[in-house]
């Protein structure tokens, strides 16, 4: 009895270790499911270990820099699609330009705008205030220019009302590329910023990219190279406000007449210590051309090889009368 006992004993003791091994398998499995999948249940590295770091680098780290991802995959699309034609950057037309003289900064540009080989607006302005001592010229996307130096002179504002001091030149310099660089060049806006704060007169030049540069005088637009033409002729440093005011009409004039996509007349904006004046139709390079002689035909120098009078049948639907109040 005595050893029958002692096997039943034995044999209650391994049924309870094979539950107990059973419900181990069991707990250890069900923590296993809701483990993650990157991590095995043998690996006894804490989850900071550096090869666990390393193996969760590829899904945290941000790509930084510009993707050409699209770039290759439009050209892919045109190889493979023939009549495919992927959407290209248009040119457009503008000669603006600025330099800087002994009291301040004069800021010129020309006032066609145009789409493509049409011309839509014959006056426009192009020379957009950012503050009282600032402003800037836009080249390129009329929209782009337009609502980027409104979005500037808006903070500018919001600037001054904060610090309760005027911006400064470089600041409003420093906005523009940072906001042009974001787009990386998707924003088809080239400035030129000049201004007088109280380091004294400074003149940028900001590219759609982000670049820029600070230089005495500068062009930018498809009517660049004739205005930097007579730029570097003839510009001298301390140049007086008279002076400056002629060389920046002949060279936005050697702008408009050597590209088609410039026209009009000749903007101006002298910035000064004093204030900023804007001057409007400073000059006007191409007038129209008037004829010498006026051409008069008799009646009749032209024959009329047949003529055809159809008559239109209208049909009146509904006829109303209002009377005009009159005090």
């Amino acid at each position: 009895m005595k050893g029958a006992s002692h096997a039943l004993k034995k044999g209650e003791s391994e049924r309870e270790k094979r539950q107990t091994g059973q419900e181990g398998c069991l707990t250890e499995n069900l923590a296993l499911a809701f483990l993650p999948r990157r991590w095995s249940h043998v690996d006894p590295q804490p989850l900071d270990h550096p090869a666990h770091l390393e193996m969760l680098k590829p899904a945290f780290e941000l790509r930084r820099g510009f993707s050409f991802e699209n770039c290759q995959r439009n050209a892919s699309l045109e190889r493979v699609l023939p009549g495919l034609r992927i959407p290209q950057a248009h040119k457009t037309g503008t000669t603006i330009a600025g330099l800087v003289f002994r009291d301040g900064v004069i800021l010129g540009a020309d006032t066609r705008a145009t789409n493509d080989s049409v011309v839509i607006d014959k006056s426009c302005e192009k020379i957009h205030f950012i503050a009282p001592k600032i402003y800037c010229c836009g080249a390129g996307v009329a929209a782009d220019a337009e609502m980027t130096t409104r979005m500037a002179a808006s903070n500018m504002e919001l600037h001054s009302l904060s610090t309760g001091r005027e911006p400064r030149v470089a600041t409003v310099t420093r906005v523009l590329r940072q906001t042009l660089f974001r787009y990386r060049g998707h924003v088809g806006a080239s400035l030129i910023v000049g201004g007088v704060d109280l380091t004294g007169p400074q003149l940028y030049s900001v590219h759609p990219h982000g670049s820029y540069s600070r230089l005495p005088f500068t062009a930018l637009g498809s009517g660049q190279d004739a205005a930097l033409a007579v730029l570097e002729d003839r510009f001298q440093p301390n140049m007086k406000l008279e002076a400056a005011q002629e060389l920046l009409v002949e060279a936005i004039t050697a702008g408009i007449l050597g590209d088609l996509g410039s026209g009009g007349s000749v903007d101006a904006c002298v910035i000064m210590g004093t204030g900023a004046k804007l001057l409007r139709t400073l000059s006007s390079p191409t007038k129209p051309i008037e004829r010498p002689n006026q051409y008069r035909f008799a009646p009749g120098t032209t024959a009329v090889l047949s003529q055809t009078v159809k008559p239109l049948t209208l049909e009146l639907l509904e006829e109303t009368v209002q009377a005009m109040e009159v005090e």
